[in-house]
């Protein structure tokens, strides 16, 4: 399979036509091998426009959403970013091109070794990925000016807005699971102030551990 003329596709079918316009988040997408962060199996599909199963309840997003959600988030050249619920690295890898350290986090070990190897293949040296717990984000390189949660939730924890910087974005994908449609959202700090605004209709499938709490009912 030709994955180069395949990843073009994916930017020229997927992403241009989808409100994309950042050249630099451009350039990410038609430079980084998609393929390699996905299982093998599966890397006849890896430029599918849906999200892609690569491990137990962790998906690749859908390039378009992913594309979308980062644009949203404004990374910068001075940016330190973290990738929630990273997977294998793929977005990861992405923010590497557009701001000066990214920190990946995810609760499944061998996907962490996985991407590492791989980052560490395609001498990605400005990223890394990490194993802990998703709702609790990573603190040693916080605050960050970028925060990415890659699945659909009902709820996001208030460890990761502590984690955000002053002028910091966050974005992620609410509902979409048992709680009615999903939307893109994209909060913002502002004077200790975390503002929310909706970007567009999106779904994707549910991240494990964000689910809201059950209320107390008579």
């Amino acid at each position: 399979m030709d994955y180069a003329l395949a990843r073009l596709n994916m930017v020229e079918s997927q992403i241009r036509t989808n409100k994309v316009t950042d050249a630099g988040l451009i350039d990410a997408f038609e430079s980084v091998p998609r393929e390699q962060f996905v299982p093998k199996a599966k890397r006849g599909i890896a430029y599918i426009d849906e999200a892609l199963e690569i491990g137990p309840g962790r998906y690749m997003l859908e390039p378009m959403v992913l594309a979308r959600l980062l644009q949203a988030a404004l990374p910068g050249p001075e940016d330190v970013a973290l990738d929630v619920a990273c997977g294998s690295g793929y977005a990861t890898a992405l923010l590497s091109r557009m701001v000066s350290t990214v920190v990946g986090i995810d609760d499944i070990a061998e996907l962490i070794e996985l991407g590492n190897g791989i980052l560490s293949g395609l001498e990605i040296d400005n990223a890394a990925l990490v194993a802990g717990d998703l709702s609790t984000g990573y603190r040693k390189q916080a605050p960050y000016n970028v925060i990415l949660v890659e699945g659909a939730v009902e709820v996001l924890p208030s460890q990761l807005f502590d984690q955000l910087a002053e002028g910091g974005r966050l974005v992620a994908i609410e509902g979409g699971t048992a709680v009615g449609p999903g939307v893109a959202v994209l909060y913002e700090k502002r004077d200790g102030h975390v503002g929310r605004r909706i970007l567009f209709d999106a779904g994707t499938p549910a991240l494990p551990g964000f689910r809201r709490e059950p209320g107390f009912v008579f």
